[in-house]
């Protein structure tokens, strides 16, 4: 009797953990097939700050600010008048505008500078460990960024997470900028996947409407809680952090 209730106990702690085993796995299992990124969610755009401090004292933050609305702004226009250029380069045309507008000098060599800088930026704190555990979850990983093949490639490279991308997806790809819808559709082609089975998530509150609007399920990472833009279409879910997107994606509460 004895030896047959030790037997029973045991078949009942071996379920257990099975059961514990299996209920993991499910909350781990991704609600999609892959994730599609802008590259300014996983790498923070005010980490150029300091080398705007060095070359314009006083004025970095401002400074950025505006640099970083012109990028945009340019991105919109080429789109509009179907004028694609290298991003690296309609970087380098917003800095020369906006030190016009600030009616400050840009010496060729910290013209060069600043430009590279968009080459080295620092990763948000909590976006390398978020990129780990979606790997792991075995979803696919992505971006979809107006960022140029070198500057992804280049800034990847110096944060060591290449290795955690199924591609470093360009606008480039197709000539265009996001939110033209063309843009998005890169990702459905090069993953071979339905809009419902990626996740897309942006960083600009206009880059979540053009998600949203293409048809991609839409989370927006709003790291500088902005409001959301005006335009009657929003994301599925936001944050200012990854910690509700991994939620989102993996199916957690």
């Amino acid at each position: 009797m004895r030896s047959h209730a030790i037997k029973i106990f045991a078949l009942a702690v071996a379920t257990m953990i099975l059961h514990g085993q299996s209920v993991a796995q499910e909350q781990t299992t991704p609600r999609f097939k892959a994730i599609a990124f802008d590259y300014f969610v996983i790498f923070d755009p005010n980490s150029v700050i300091p080398e705007v401090e060095k070359a314009f004292p006083g004025k970095g933050a401002e400074f950025t600010k505006a640099w970083r609305a012109k990028q945009f702004e340019y991105g919109f226009l080429r789109t509009i008048t179907d004028r694609h250029e290298d991003f690296l380069r309609v970087t380098e045309d917003a800095l020369v505008y906006t030190a016009k507008a600030l009616k400050l000098d840009l010496p060729p060599e910290t013209r060069n500078r600043l430009v590279n800088a968009y080459l080295h930026l620092k990763p948000w704190p909590d976006a390398v460990d978020a990129l780990r555990k979606l790997k792991a979850s075995g979803i696919r990983i992505i971006t979809i960024a107006n960022f140029s093949p070198k500057m992804l490639r280049s800034n990847a490279e110096g944060a060591g997470i290449v290795d955690l991308f199924d591609e470093l997806l360009s606008t480039e790809a197709n000539g265009t900028y996001k939110p033209d819808p063309r843009a998005y559709e890169l990702g459905m082609k090069r993953l071979n996947l339905k809009k419902d089975e990626i996740v897309f998530a942006a960083f600009g509150g206009w880059d979540a409407y053009g998600a949203k609007r293409f048809g991609y399920p839409t989370y927006w990472v709003n790291r500088f809680n902005l409001p959301a833009e005006e335009l009657g279409i929003e994301a599925d879910k936001t944050s200012n952090n990854l910690e509700g997107l991994l939620r989102f994606v993996l199916g957690q509460p």
